[in-house]
């Protein structure tokens, strides 16, 4: 059962700060900073834009924090050690999130 709390919370994590219009503000800063013309800055902001509004990505980092700071489902229910089990989370959770998110949007499709 925890795995599938698990699973949920990082597919809330992501969904809030992918689509929430409560981050809507700091994704828009974060573009901003990236299309400046600053030539040590502007790449870092580009890429942590990118993170941010890409549902995979987003799931995949969130679920390295997950694993991290949360719990880890890999450490857990596969035995893997703390140092490595944090990758495992990250790629589980961008793969749990992108099934969630494709059986949503196949809803929104099938309803227009």
């Amino acid at each position: 059962m925890s795995i599938f709390i698990w699973a949920f919370l990082s597919y809330g994590l992501m969904n809030i700060m992918v689509y929430g219009s409560i981050f809507s503000r700091l994704r828009n800063t974060i573009k901003d900073l990236g299309n400046r013309e600053i030539i040590l800055i502007s790449p870092i902001f580009n890429f942590i834009y990118g993170i941010i509004s890409c549902p995979m990505c987003f799931s995949t980092w969130g679920g390295f924090f997950l694993g991290l700071f949360v719990y880890s489902p890999a450490m857990k229910h596969f035995g893997l050690c703390y140092e490595i089990s944090w990758f495992f989370d990250g790629i589980f959770s961008s793969g749990i999130v992108w099934a969630i998110n494709a059986i949503i949007e196949s809803y929104e499709n099938k309803s227009n």
